[in-house]
C-alpha cells in the first residue's frame, strides 16, 4: 500500500496500517497518494489499488472541500501540523457510513508533515470518525438539559415549580423596588378540589390541574411573565411591570377561561362546573416591602375571594 518502504517487509506495514481504527492517507508534495489504508477504503468506497499514485483530488467521486485542500497545502508549505476539528469542518472528505443511508461521517482530521531524508516533505492525513463522540456529546447535553428542566419545571403541568418561582420572585421584587416599577402577583386555586378528587378520582384531578395550567399559560402575554404550580391545586403568576388594572384583568381572563372549559364538578358547592378563586396583590412604585409580606398579602387576597363566595377575583392592596 505504500511505496518504497525498505525498513520492514511490506506485508507487515500493510497489516499495521490496515489494523488501526482510523483512516490513514499519505501524499507527497505533488498531492499524489502513497498510502491508502483499509479504513479509508472501507468508508470511501475506493480500493487502495485504485488510489495509489493518483492525485488525491482525483481519487474521490466528488470534489474535495476547500478546507481540506487548503490544509494540505498549508501543512506541506509551513511544515507544521494542521487540525481540522469537526466543530468547524464536519465533512472534509467524502466518507460515508455503510448502513445504506448515505449518511456522511463526521470527521476530525490531523495533517502531519513528514520530512524525508532527502529533504522532501510528505503529508500524513489521519482521519478519525467523530460521529460517536458528537452523539455522545449531544446525549450528555440533552441529559444535562433534562436535569435542568427537572430542577425548574413541574412534571405534571409543565409550568415552573415553586422552587424556581421563589428564586425568581426574590430577584424580580428587588429589581422592581430598585427601578420603581410595579410588580403584581396573582394566586389562584381550584374551588373544592378535594371534593372533585373524591368524586372523580385522582387521574381526573390531575387532568383538571393540567387544564387549569393550560388556561393560565394561554393568557400569559409576555416572556417576562412567569407562572408556576405553587402547591397541589394552587398556582401563582408573577407579572413584572404590570399595573393593578392589568393584573386584575389577567386574573379575570383566567377565571373566565376556566369557566368556559365547562368541566363538570357536581360536588362543587357553588357551581356544576370547575371554578377557581383568585387573589391579586401589587407592589407599587415607591413601596418598600419584603418578599414574605407581599406573598402573604396575595394569599390573603385569595382567602378573601374564597370567603366572599369563590369563583371570583379579589384584589388586596399592600
Amino acid at each position: 500500500m505504500m511505496k518504497n518502504i525498505d525498513t520492514a517487509p511490506q506485508f507487515e506495514w500493510e497489516a499495521l496500517f490496515d489494523t488501526v481504527n482510523i483512516g490513514l492517507i499519505l501524499i507527497n508534495k505533488e498531492g499524489c497518494v502513497l498510502l491508502w489504508n483499509e479504513w479509508i477504503a472501507k468508508y470511501s468506497g475506493v480500493e487502495a489499488k485504485d488510489a495509489i499514485n493518483l492525485a488525491l483530488v482525483d481519487v474521490f467521486s466528488e470534489p474535495l472541500s476547500k478546507p481540506i485542500i487548503a490544509a494540505i497545502k498549508r501543512a506541506i508549505t509551513t511544515k507544521l501540523p494542521v487540525v481540522l476539528s469537526n466543530a468547524l469542518h464536519k465533512f472534509p472528505l467524502p466518507l460515508f457510513n455503510l448502513n445504506g443511508s448515505g449518511e456522511r461521517i463526521s470527521q476530525s482530521i490531523i495533517l502531519s508533515p513528514i520530512k524525508q531524508k532527502q529533504g522532501e516533505v510528505i503529508c500524513l492525513i489521519q482521519v478519525t470518525d467523530s460521529s460517536t463522540s458528537i452523539k455522545r456529546e449531544k446525549m450528555l447535553r440533552d441529559h444535562s438539559e433534562l436535569h435542568k428542566k427537572d430542577a425548574t419545571m413541574d412534571a405534571l403541568t409543565g409550568l415552573y415549580n415553586r422552587r424556581f418561582f421563589d428564586r425568581q420572585y426574590a430577584t424580580h421584587l428587588s429589581q422592581a423596588q430598585r427601578q420603581n416599577t410595579t410588580l403584581s402577583l396573582v394566586m389562584l386555586d381550584i374551588d373544592y378540589f378535594k371534593n372533585y378528587n373524591d368524586h372523580y378520582g385522582h387521574p381526573a384531578g390531575d387532568s383538571a390541574i393540567v387544564a387549569v395550567s393550560e388556561c393560565i399559560r394561554s393568557k400569559l402575554q409576555r416572556s417576562s411573565d412567569l407562572a408556576a404550580r405553587y402547591g397541589g391545586e394552587e398556582f401563582i403568576v408573577m407579572l413584572p411591570n404590570s399595573t393593578v388594572a392589568v393584573a386584575q384583568a389577567f386574573a379575570e381572563s383566567v377565571r373566565q377561561a376556566i369557566c368556559d372549559l365547562n368541566i363538570a364538578h357536581n360536588n362543587s358547592l357553588i357551581a356544576r362546573h370547575l371554578t377557581i378563586s383568585v387573589g391579586v396583590s401589587s407592589c407599587l412604585p415607591g413601596m418598600v416591602v419584603d418578599s414574605a409580606t407581599f406573598l402573604k398579602n396575595t394569599d390573603l387576597a385569595l382567602y378573601a375571594a374564597k370567603q366572599k363566595g369563590r369563583n371570583q377575583v379579589q384584589y388586596l392592596p399592600l
